[in-house]
């Protein structure tokens, strides 16, 4: 039975991805930061579904230190999924050096070296890394330049990764456009709501589901590397 190590597994996305998963006969290890609750509360109940099935990890992975010591705990690894994200407003006149190095080191730092570090242990096992890109890494969204940027050099990465990591280890992104609204302080109104939704060829938001069965398919896709995936509704083409 294969394991996956999902960041940003505890919510949302990422904790979509880990039941997929789990459902599809993957044990899970599910990372998180802050949210030890909503960690422990998903691998109980993937638990319940399969004894031994599921574990948490914490770490700050704006942190090397805390992303070395991640790494040195898990002895075994199939596959990686790099979906932790910080994603919140820095228009040109609030960028500081705090908000650019949270960002990147999130979205962009911890990436690479989980996947760099991690990529002996799955190289045993013919294993896969899958990183959460964005549709905004091609087409920028205003006032979140320094998540464009971020999000623009992990598509990147995930190319470079792909053909440094070769043959032994795939490397694939899966780029979401509108699936579940934004929070907290990158919270928008119903009419940026609306403005978004018109957009879009299908005219409604994707699900978290849509981004799980993409991450699936290209997990199972033993002849695909270096390749994204937009999963946006057709949005795309209206940009």
């Amino acid at each position: 039975m294969k394991t996956a190590l999902v960041t940003g597994g505890a919510h949302r996305i990422g904790a979509q991805i880990c039941r997929t998963l789990h459902d599809n006969n993957f044990n899970v290890i599910i990372h998180y930061k802050n949210s030890a609750s909503a960690a422990q509360d998903l691998a109980t109940e993937l638990n319940k579904k399969r004894k031994n099935s599921a574990s948490i990890i914490q770490a700050d992975l704006s942190n090397i230190k805390s992303i070395e010591k991640l790494c040195s705990a898990i002895n075994s690894l199939d596959v990686l999924i790099n979906n932790a994200s910080v994603f919140y407003p820095t228009p040109i006149s609030e960028i500081n050096k705090d908000s650019y190095q949270q960002i990147m080191n999130t979205n962009l730092m911890a990436p690479l070296f989980l996947s760099t570090t991690l990529a002996d242990k799955m190289s045993d096992n013919n294993g896969c890394i899958v990183n959460i890109v964005d549709i905004h890494s091609q087409r920028p969204l205003k006032n979140y330049t320094i998540y464009n940027i971020s999000k623009a050099a992990i598509a990147m990465m995930t190319k470079t990764l792909a053909k440094e990591l070769a043959p032994k280890l795939r490397v694939c992104g899966v780029s979401p456009g509108s699936i579940l609204w934004p929070e907290n302080s990158a919270e928008i109104d119903q009419n940026k709501k609306n403005k978004m939704l018109n957009k879009i060829a299908l005219k409604k938001q994707g699900s978290s589901e849509d981004i799980a069965q993409t991450v699936l398919f290209l997990i199972n896709s033993n002849y695909i590397t270096g390749q994204i995936i937009s999963v946006d509704g057709g949005r795309t083409l209206n940009q």
